[in-house]
């Protein structure tokens, strides 16, 4: 027998204020962290107030489940270590979109909510958008509350070029699977114009890297996606040729892009040039050569304590340790999340985060429209890539994107009862 995900709780205290809380998170998300945080207190007190139903939520969802159980393995990380509690709690709440999301799922139970939430999410990024090409053309400078190295070779408007890449990768991705879902015309022409922009903004505009990745990768799967699902109505199955032509198609668009667009084919020549040239610990005058030095350094601290890391925090104090006397930038992340996990919580922390991909990647199944499966996936994808080059679930906008993505897609899964 099947049951919805989320019947196992009752109405949430305080449904109106809360609902109309995370409508405006989601629109408040790429535009003002300090907004942002008022929304979570207030979020916080419904989480609070509703314990009881957010707990069946997490017994029942498995998703919810697992973002518990990485969220549950922070928390006690944070009670050991040299860095002091105060410090290790304060970094802790940096994860804190992993610990709302039952909540989220509990106050998006209403289809109705779910739709407003991610249409919210959708038409701030439209303004970002909007601002962005305004800056870049020149049509409006630079403005004091806007990111602050925006210029109109750099047009990232409320977050930086990287977080602004990748939320709009994945924008893309959404607006192209609305365009696929869409019935009148209107609607593609309106979802179609939107991707379309929001793609040329990727690749031509905001100098964002591992934008273009994301944004590689959920094209392949978009395209693959579609091409299945038209041949199933037709009664014929997708086979190994069938991801040949994709993959040859990828490769295409890719090197399409690499030489249609300067900016692309500069950073993308510049990494290449600069990991050629990369020693160990002396890579401090180049932006890729940095990141090597963070992840050799932070492999060689996870070799010395590979079972349970330094800690909830301690990545800081620990590189600073491992570098000592050696001429590389010190910075609080390694710029990856998955040496940012098992450092701090050990291999059962990496365990523990690819078990929350996998779930969410297993439960796509469980979704009932094909725009809900295919977007879960694709927000999988996303964080795999996002979490190579970034602490994904740490940052503020992105770690609160997935977290509430993960709420709009899976509040509604359907699974089998108990027993």
């Amino acid at each position: 027998m099947w049951i919805a995900g989320t019947s196992a709780a009752s109405r949430p205290v305080g449904m109106p204020i809360l609902g109309a809380a995370l409508i405006l998170l989601g629109f408040s998300l790429p535009i003002s962290i300090a907004l942002d945080n008022v929304l979570l207190a207030i979020l916080l007190l419904g989480l609070l107030f509703n314990a009881r139903a957010v707990w069946q939520i997490v017994t029942h969802n498995p998703v919810a489940r697992a973002c518990w159980l990485l969220f549950g393995a922070l928390l006690i990380a944070a009670s050991y270590g040299a860095t002091p509690w105060r410090e290790s709690f304060g970094y802790l709440a940096k994860y804190d979109g992993l610990a709302f999301v039952p909540l989220f799922m509990l106050i998006m139970s209403r289809e109705t909510t779910r739709r407003w939430v991610q249409y919210s999410f959708l038409a701030s990024m439209g303004l970002t958008l909007l601002l962005s090409y305004l800056v870049s053309f020149e049509l409006l400078p630079a403005q004091h509350w806007m990111e602050k190295g925006a210029t109109p070779d750099n047009p990232s408007v409320f977050l930086t070029h990287i977080a602004q890449n990748d939320m709009m990768a994945f924008v893309t991705f959404l607006a192209l699977l609305q365009l696929r879902q869409s019935v009148s015309i209107v609607q593609r022409a309106m979802w179609g114009i939107f991707a379309g922009l929001a793609l040329v903004d990727v690749l031509f505009l905001v100098p964002g890297r591992t934008g273009y990745l994301i944004l590689l990768v959920l094209l392949g799967w978009f395209i693959w996606t579609t091409l299945e699902r038209y041949l199933n109505q037709r009664g014929i199955a997708c086979d190994w040729r069938h991801g040949v032509s994709v993959l040859l198609v990828l490769i295409g668009l890719a090197a399409a892009a690499f030489f249609a667009s300067p900016r692309l084919h500069e950073r993308v020549s510049l990494v290449a040039a600069e990991l050629q040239t990369w020693q160990p610990n002396y890579g401090e005058n180049t932006s890729t050569g940095e990141r090597l030095d963070f992840y050799y350094n932070t492999l060689q601290i996870v070799k010395r304590q590979p079972w349970f890391g330094v800690g909830t925090g301690g990545y800081e104090a620990a590189f600073a340790e491992q570098t000592q006397g050696i001429p590389v930038v010190q910075e609080s992340n390694p710029h990856d999340e998955y040496l940012m996990i098992i450092l701090q919580i050990g291999i059962i922390g990496l365990v523990l985060m690819l078990y929350l991909f996998y779930t969410e990647w297993q439960c796509a199944l469980l979704l009932d429209t094909p725009f809900a499966e295919d977007a879960a996936r694709g927000l999988v994808l996303a964080y795999l890539v996002n979490s190579t080059f970034n602490c994904a679930l740490r940052d503020h906008g992105d770690g609160l994107l997935f977290a509430i993505m993960t709420a709009v897609l899976f509040s509604n899964m359907k699974m089998r009862k108990p027993g």
